[in-house]
């Protein structure tokens, strides 16, 4: 087994882990740890949410979860020799489940708090609870269907510079200025009353709290890209923008579908990553890197028979709209919700099975005017039963008795 860089006490709150958390992204955040290029060593990470998620049979706390306080990360880890422009090289070598805390979770959230891609039509909090079973994930609160993870960290990223911090916060107080009053807001700004700022001294953190950078959104550095085939086996290309680095990371799933759409659509969990990393010295400008970039896992499941429902750029009330790939990915995934509900399944279980199954979502067509063309690929093998179209129509399998849990 790796050395364990950073433990986590998933029974302790995120303030009394000895600093090794934090849930902001700023340049002065200290380092925990500081390894050679080449190292391979392990990570534990808490779930996104600080423990504020219970295995039960309420939604009550993702009603009331405080998005404030996301997304807790383990790090930074710094890397010796790394420089601004310089690209981290970061190998996904395993991971896993931490022992007393073998479970996982997935929320609806309500449109008063975050909301997700489906808000509109699903603006009430609801939950999911799996249990896992190897590699397979299971849920009482959603009979009939079983698969199997890809395990992977939901965020991921290093460290932004001063520079950088300053452009996302401009950017972003600029986009919400355009409408101060939407629910939910079209970004989440500094917020400094419940930032986590790692090993920074007090008064230096309660400063660099005022502009520290939500996690919610992915960004330039990385961050919170939810992309489900960051699993085993994955390489990825981080731009450096500090001295050291500052690789943190968190947010562990269990699995995924393309789009997270429930917003905490995945299989959330707390869980250990181990890695390795390197440098590639100058490798931001030899190769013109903006974002990240990566090799997927070569361990993925793979399903060989899939459903695959269209989207265009036709909104829910018949307006149309040009070359709108958001759009059309809505449709889709509403598309396969009608679908699955002939089974017998509740609109929002069928949300639930979207945005935590291996569902891939892709971009089919976006110069035909004026339809984009976004699909969802649903796959047949999940499911207890048949779904695939035939002459005798749908059958009920499921009786209606079991949903998500409610408030």
């Amino acid at each position: 087994m790796l050395e364990t860089l950073i433990k986590v006490d998933v029974n302790k709150a995120p303030a009394d882990q000895g600093g090794v958390l934090h849930n902001r992204w700023h340049p002065d955040i200290p380092m925990v740890a500081t390894v050679k290029p080449g190292a391979e060593f392990r990570v534990e990470c808490i779930d996104w949410t600080g423990g504020q998620i219970a295995n039960d049979n309420s939604a009550k706390d993702i009603l009331k979860v405080d998005l404030t306080k996301v997304h807790y990360l383990s790090g930074p880890i710094g890397v010796e020799g790394a420089e601004p422009g310089d690209l981290l090289v970061v190998d996904i070598l395993d991971i896993g489940t931490l022992a007393d805390s073998d479970w996982g979770f997935t929320g609806i959230f309500a449109k008063s708090n975050g909301g997700g891609f489906l808000t509109e039509h699903y603006p009430d909090a609801r939950k999911a609870c799996w249990d896992f079973h190897g590699i397979y994930a299971s849920s009482r609160h959603i009979p009939g269907v079983q698969f199997a993870g890809i395990m992977h960290p939901g965020l991921i990223g290093c460290l932004p510079s001063a520079e950088l911090l300053a452009k996302w916060n401009q950017r972003e107080q600029a986009l919400v200025a355009t409408d101060p009053e939407r629910v939910p807001p079209l970004a989440a700004l500094p917020y400094a009353d419940t930032a986590l700022m790692g090993k920074m001294r007090p008064a230096e953190a309660k400063e660099a709290a005022k502009t520290g950078a939500r996690t919610v959104p992915p960004r330039e550095h990385g961050g919170n890209c939810d992309i489900k085939n960051l699993s085993r086996g994955s390489r990825v290309y981080f731009p450096v923008y500090v001295k050291g680095a500052g690789l943190s990371m968190g947010d562990i799933h269990f699995s995924q579908g393309d789009g997270e759409i429930t917003f905490c659509g995945a299989i959330e969990m707390a869980g250990w990553i181990e890695l390795r990393v390197n440098l590639i010295k100058g490798g931001v400008q030899k190769y013109g890197i903006t974002n990240p970039i990566f090799k997927p896992s070569p361990l993925e499941p793979r399903y060989s028979d899939y459903l695959i429902f269209e989207g265009i750029s036709v909104d829910e009330s018949g307006k149309q709209h040009y070359l709108d790939a958001h759009v059309a990915y809505r449709r889709a995934c509403l598309n396969a919700i009608e679908y699955m509900k002939k089974f017998g399944y509740s609109g929002e279980q069928a949300y639930a099975i979207l945005g935590t199954a291996p569902v891939e979502g892709h971009i089919s067509g976006i110069v035909d005017i004026p339809n984009a063309c976004a699909t969802l690929w649903l796959p047949t093998e999940i499911f207890d039963f048949d779904i695939r179209p035939n002459g005798a129509g749908p059958v009920k399998m499921l009786k209606g008795d079991v949903d998500l849990a409610i408030v």
